[in-house]
């Protein structure tokens, strides 16, 4: 079985020779493809393999379940582990259940439509109720991009999830600890959690990245955040590198405040070192670790300081909200909004922005008293 391409127009051909059939007259299979050669040529060659496995279907017989399967193979070595498994959680446990047994060309918008209907009702897979319009924005997400992809390769005509609705989550109030609040909350945590919520309050890091700081990563009154630790369904907690052209990616100035604590730690983590000699998990070169070294869980730390947060009558404010509380405070103290975005690791201002917009509320008045005072003092200069 051999194959080829041929340009035509702005589109690329895929010409597969089959053989001869039974009368001996030759036949082929085309397909077209819009995009780069390079793109045509690696189509061709899952084609090939696909007739030559002998799990090639056509187009007309396809069913929603056998393209969402096979596009999860396409994509999967494109895709960070984390986001290619909850990719295929979407597919596997809630849009194959749900469409899988439609053919793929006969799919439309009213199918989709009554995905989520049912889905706002009964859509979760413990049975307690529907899913969060946020939740349905990731599934809306991931079938409009696996059709965008049938359509690509002429598997349909168009893509349905285009007629849809899309569904719109509710902007939650981010919730965020004044400085008051701060200092309580540090003066009740324990040796513990102390040092990691100081860090996340004062640099704004995920919980991830602080868990997956290394101290070769503290450079001076700076820390470097290059790895993010994540648990991934299936494979565990999973180290996971940030490029250096992304965002995520950063270095973070520290105040003198956290570098004194930081200090102190690493003392403490050094004596628990020596006491457990070569069952540490020294290689790793962890800031917060768990007891012997290894990575400490985020649902762990997750849960601890949800423990210390109601002890406070904190009952709205997760780990994750001591981020937020990092951004509040810089705003508060007039930082610029690109240096926040910076510090945050956002992949643009605009994102910061829009999460955090409600916060300049307060700070209208105090622009223009500010503008009043700048302009009376000039014209005091004047008389």
């Amino acid at each position: 079985m051999r194959g080829h391409i041929k340009k035509r127009g702005n589109s690329w051909s895929i010409v597969i020779y089959l053989g001869r059939n039974a009368e001996g007259k030759r036949q082929y299979k085309w397909h077209t493809v819009n995009g780069t050669k390079k793109e045509a040529e690696r189509e061709m060659h899952q084609l090939l393999v696909a007739l030559g496995d002998g799990k090639y279907i056509e187009p007309n017989k396809l069913t929603v379940r056998e393209y969402l399967y096979k596009w999860l193979e396409l994509v999967k070595p494109k895709l960070m582990l984390k986001t290619y498994s909850r990719y295929e959680e979407i597919c596997e446990k809630h849009l194959i259940p749900a469409l899988g047994h439609h053919r793929l060309m006969k799919l439309n918008g009213l199918h989709i439509e009554d995905y989520y209907a049912q889905a706002r009702e009964s859509g979760r897979v413990d049975g307690k109720g529907g899913l969060s319009e946020q939740t349905l924005l990731h599934h809306h997400r991931v079938l409009k991009e696996a059709l965008q992809k049938a359509v690509r390769l002429k598997q349909r005509s168009g893509n349905p999830a285009d007629d849809v609705d899309t569904p719109k989550p509710r902007k939650n109030k981010v919730e965020v600890l004044d400085e008051e609040q701060t200092i309580k909350l540090l003066e009740a945590t324990g040796t513990q959690l102390y040092t990691p919520i100081l860090l996340t309050v004062t640099t704004g890091l995920r919980l991830g990245e602080l868990l997956g700081l290394r101290w070769k990563d503290v450079k001076g009154a700076k820390i470097t955040v290059s790895q993010t630790l994540q648990r991934i369904k299936g494979h565990g907690l999973v180290f996971k590198d940030y490029p250096k052209s992304k965002s995520s990616a950063r270095n973070v100035a520290l105040p003198s405040l956290t570098l004194e604590a930081l200090k102190a730690h690493k003392v403490e983590q050094s004596k628990i070192r020596l006491q457990l000699g070569p069952d540490y998990r020294k290689d790793l070169d962890l800031v917060f670790p768990a007891w012997d070294g290894s990575p400490w869980s985020p649902d762990s730390v997750s849960h601890m300081f949800k423990r210390l947060a109601k002890k406070l009558g904190y009952h709205d404010i997760t780990f994750h909200g001591l981020r937020h509380t990092h951004a509040s405070h810089l705003l508060k103290q007039n930082v610029h909004m690109k240096i926040a975005s910076e510090r945050l690791g956002h992949s643009s201002i605009n994102i910061t922005m829009d999460l955090y917009s409600h916060l300049l509320d307060g700070m209208d008045d105090e622009a223009a008293n500010k503008i009043d005072q700048a302009l009376r003092a000039a014209m005091k200069k004047r008389d």
